[in-house]
Order: structure tokens, then C-alpha cells, then sequence
């Protein structure tokens, strides 16, 4: 065993207890035994550290920073990683504030008792912020804090009241030109992007018809929606348009008193209205008005 100095954060200490080419561990103490904190090396330049002890999160928060740093300055390792139950949240916690950032979820990676268990990654390199830092809270924060899509989509209208729908590829549903913003892109630029891609012109947006939130539905999480509006033109702008024929395979107006069993019944229901009403910024919660 190499000998080692205490660790110390000057109230809580950690000993080292046992260390091989795979496991180094470090009983924990605080006015007395606590439990255990572990570096198990899985890869070159990577470890997985674990912990069982008393004392609370807070205690095991900084156990956890002790040996981290431990890890990246004595053991060589470039990269750390903490796998916990997602319903274990005093875990979690304690990973993020150690300074791990939350990396995704292995679905089913565990087997608990004959069951399945999900697994949530956090990992952390050696270079990464840390925690006591503005941009290390930050990024911790980013990865943990909840993420929305947003969608942006535009509504363009001829002259006779009639709305522009997509036919595309992927479901029987009519649709509107647009779709998903990409991440660092606003959404504006996002709708004109899609609209290009799709028809071939990226027409000019002229104000914000509706916003909509959209619960979760088919496997989609929810999302948030902006629907732009595309102006007014006459009806010979649809041939001028270029489907790109692989998502888009055409282009048709269509009345707003004929889009039942043509869109969804999401767009069936928020169209009409806002069709009949453009001059009005349009809050919606799935389709219907927030009153």
C-alpha cells in the first residue's frame, strides 16, 4: 500500500485503507468512522467512484470532491464517473455538486433484485471547471436543469383565406412548413431554415401568430411551439415553390373550414382560430386558448 497523508478538507478526513491497480478506497471520518469512499479504475485514465456512508449528502459531497481531486492529482485519471438510480435523488445531488455533470441515462444497464433498473451518468474530466466556479456551476446546472424542444413553424396564407399545408413523407397528417430548432439557433432562424430546406424559399416573416405548448405525445417530450407568420400572397406562390421530395412530396392550399381529417387534431383545432383572427397573438396550451 502507498502511504498517503490523510485527505482533508480541514473538518472531515478520509484515510486511505486500501489501494490496487483497480480499487483504491478511503474510510471516511468526521468525529468518527463515517463509511467508505471508493476510486475503482474501468478503463485507462478513468474511474468510477462510489460511496456508502453516514452523515448525510452534504458530508458525502465533500468525501466525494476529496477523493476526486485525489484521483486527478495522485492516480493519473483524466475522467471520473458516478452511475446512480435516477430515483435515488440525494445521489444525484450529491454527484452534481461534487462537480459531476449529469451525461444521460442507460436505460435498463442495472439489474436490481431481478429487475431492470435504469442507470444516470455523471461524469467529470480533469480539466472541467469545478463546481466553486462561476462557468463549473454553470455547466453543472446546464446539464442537469430540464431541456425543452422547441419547434417553430409558419403559417402562410393566399389571399382567399386558405392556409399552406405540407404532404409529407413521414405520417398521412398535412402539415405546416417548418420544424425542430437546432441547438445555439433562434427560432426565427430556425423556420426560415426549414422553410428553405423544404420548399426551396425561406419567405419573409412578418410577426408571431400563436405560441403553444405541447404535452408529451407518440414518445415525443413536450415542446414548446412558435407558429410565425408568413404573410399573405396570391395563390401562384404555391408554383414557385420546390418540395425537396424526400420529406416534402408537395405543396397545396387548403381552407380553413376543410382541415378535419386533413391535420392533426391538434391543427385541426388551433387553424380555424387562428386563421379567423391573425391580428391577435394567439397563447395556447395544446391547442386551446389560455384563458
Amino acid at each position: 500500500m502507498t502511504a498517503v497523508h490523510p485527505l482533508t478538507d480541514g473538518e472531515l478526513t478520509l484515510r486511505l485503507s486500501q489501494e490496487d491497480p483497480q480499487l483504491v478506497t478511503f474510510d471516511v471520518e468526521h468525529g468518527g468512522a463515517l463509511g467508505t469512499v471508493e476510486v475503482r479504475r474501468t478503463t485507462p485514465g478513468v474511474g468510477l467512484v462510489t460511496w456508502a456512508m453516514d452523515g448525510g449528502p452534504e458530508v458525502a459531497q465533500r468525501a466525494v470532491q476529496l477523493v476526486a481531486e485525489y484521483a486527478f492529482g495522485e492516480l493519473g485519471m483524466e475522467r471520473l464517473q458516478v452511475e446512480v438510480d435516477p430515483e435515488l435523488h440525494a445521489s444525484a445531488r450529491v454527484a452534481i455538486r461534487s462537480g459531476f455533470r449529469r451525461e444521460g441515462v442507460l436505460r435498463g444497464a442495472a439489474l436490481v433484485d431481478d429487475e431492470r433498473r435504469d442507470v444516470a451518468v455523471y461524469g467529470m474530466r480533469k480539466d472541467d471547471p469545478r463546481p466553486n466556479t462561476l462557468t463549473g456551476w454553470t455547466a453543472l446546472m446546464d446539464s442537469a436543469l430540464p431541456k425543452k424542444r422547441v419547434i417553430a413553424h409558419v403559417i402562410v396564407r393566399d389571399t382567399a383565406g386558405r392556409v399552406l399545408l405540407c404532404q409529407v413523407s413521414y405520417k398521412k397528417d398535412l402539415e405546416l412548413p417548418g420544424g425542430v430548432v437546432e441547438p445555439d439557433e433562434d427560432p426565427a432562424t430556425g423556420a426560415s431554415r426549414e422553410m428553405h430546406e423544404e420548399l426551396g424559399v425561406a419567405l419573409p416573416l412578418v410577426g408571431v401568430l400563436a405560441i403553444d405548448w405541447l404535452p408529451r405525445w407518440e414518445g415525443w417530450g413536450d415542446a414548446v411551439e412558435i407558429l410565425y407568420d408568413g404573410g399573405v400572397h396570391d395563390p401562384s406562390l404555391v408554383d414557385t415553390l420546390h418540395p425537396d421530395g424526400f420529406e416534402i412530396r408537395g405543396v397545396a392550399w387548403h381552407a380553413p373550414d376543410a382541415l378535419k381529417g386533413l391535420v392533426s387534431p391538434l391543427n385541426a383545432r388551433r387553424l380555424p382560430m387562428i386563421l379567423d383572427n391573425p391580428s391577435t397573438l394567439h397563447n395556447l396550451r395544446d391547442g386551446e386558448p389560455i384563458i
